[in-house]
């Protein structure tokens, strides 16, 4: 196993953490049937993607180019890198923050830190040192989360009704429902996981292992560690004496402490600790494949250019330690950022897995599933821009992202109109 580990270790990260903090807080075991639903779209997304690294041998960007053109490839490589490169500060904020409140040392000074670790480590081992990364923290974190379930109290019969599917309060429920499917779908996954699966060299012979590799590491280790955060949060956080609302991720380690004791505090903060670092380390190389690729260079560290590419990311990383304020507000506008662009990675996938660019084209089930992923996080990339943007378009910041989402659905539009043009007509030759 290997590729999807990685996936995984970006899906696992304090993002998504956040949302299921939030859901498990305010309203209980409710939303316990999303989380589920999370893990079980995240992995047939990467299995889109998955089949089209297999059955193209090569990487997103080079397929775009070949069979949409290079004006396409250029809008998914801006998109890509764009929302990669947001989350690559936001998340190193946080890796900083957390490890100052584990360690004491300042969150600058841990900024630099981590930022030369992952320059040395990336550029000096490439792939293999990122997947062992991956496969060691996230197997970590997973245990750590699942060691504190044995610490804290559990409600069966309210988890139980959780499996029932329904959304509370409204649009706020509606929020956070939409921000824990955002967890295991985004636009970063979509797009790195047909780099990472010809840096394996794997081909249509390792199918099997390939599927197989997505389930381990989507299905199963992403899966617990989302149930284990959200229990956590569900049987202990939801309590008048926690102001939901206003819960990060290390308020929330840190009220378990007098409520079931300093062991589950520091399991959960270790765990937070790890899901973040293995994260960043994650998302370091997701800029460097696709700029690599547009530019026609090699993707693996025996090409001086993606070497230097991969040090440039991973040290520009650190900046993301100076930046001010909490760092779960900061989330917000990472998430905006990367779930506006999520939808067109969807379709230029779900494009190519259905024409001449593959020899074997998608099921007609595997084109259901598509569609219901497309309409998932379309109404959530919405949501956030409707709720979190719109409302706020005086901040610059704000009018940018509401910019971003427009051109992006136009161009999404387009590509959608080509294709059903492309269907209905019985002249086109791809």
């Amino acid at each position: 196993m290997g590729p999807s580990w990685i996936a995984g270790a970006i899906a696992a990260g304090p993002a998504t953490m956040a949302s299921i903090l939030t859901a498990g807080a305010t309203f209980g075991y409710t939303l316990l049937w999303i989380v589920i639903l999370s893990a079980v779209l995240g992995a047939f997304t990467q299995y889109l993607a998955m089949r089209l690294g297999l059955l193209t041998e090569s990487g997103i960007v080079t397929v775009v180019e070949r069979h949409l053109g290079e004006g396409w490839a250029w809008v998914l490589v801006i998109d890509a890198v764009l929302a990669a490169g947001l989350a690559q500060l936001v998340i190193m904020k946080g890796v900083a923050d957390i490890s100052a409140t584990v360690t004491g040392v300042d969150a600058r000074v841990w900024g630099v830190v981590w930022a030369v670790i992952l320059a040395l480590g990336l550029a000096g081992h490439g792939y293999r040192f990122i997947e062992r990364f991956a496969k060691l923290l996230v197997t970590a974190v997973v245990v750590a989360f699942f060691a504190s379930l044995f610490l804290v109290p559990i409600d069966p019969v309210g988890a139980t009704a959780g499996l029932a599917p329904r959304i509370p309060a409204g649009v706020d429920g509606a929020l956070v429902a939409a921000g824990i499917l955002g967890g295991g779908v985004h636009i970063t996954l979509i797009t790195m996981h047909t780099y990472t699966m010809r840096a394996r060299d794997w081909t249509t012979r390792e199918y099997g292992l390939a599927t197989f590799d997505i389930g381990m590491s989507m299905l199963v280790a992403f899966g617990i560690y989302s149930l284990a955060i959200f229990i956590v949060a569900a049987g202990v956080l939801h309590s008048p004496g926690v102001a939901a609302d206003e819960l990060s991720a290390v308020a929330a380690a840190q009220a378990l402490g007098p409520l079931v004791g300093a062991n589950a505090k520091w399991l959960f903060l270790l765990g937070l600790w790890g899901a973040a670092v293995s994260t960043l380390g994650g998302n370091t190389i997701v800029p460097p494949y696709l700029i690599a690729d547009k530019l026609g260079w090699g993707t693996s560290v025996s090409d001086l250019r993606y070497r230097a590419l991969l040090v440039i990311v991973a040290l520009l990383s650190a900046l993301g330690a100076f930046i001010g304020g909490a760092f779960f507000p900061l989330l917000v506008l990472m998430l905006a950022f990367g779930l506006v662009g999520t939808p067109f990675a969807l379709v230029i996938v779900l494009y190519l897995l259905n024409s001449k660019a593959v020899t074997e084209p998608n099921s007609t089930l595997a084109n259901l599933g598509g569609i219901i992923l497309l309409a998932v996080t379309t109404i959530l990339a919405a949501n956030f821009v409707y709720s979190r943007v719109l409302g706020n378009l005086i901040d610059p910041l704000s009018a940018i992202i509401a910019v971003f989402a427009v051109v992006l659905g136009v161009i999404t539009l387009v590509l959608v109109g080509k294709y059903a043009h492309e269907a209905v007509s019985p002249y086109h030759n791809d």
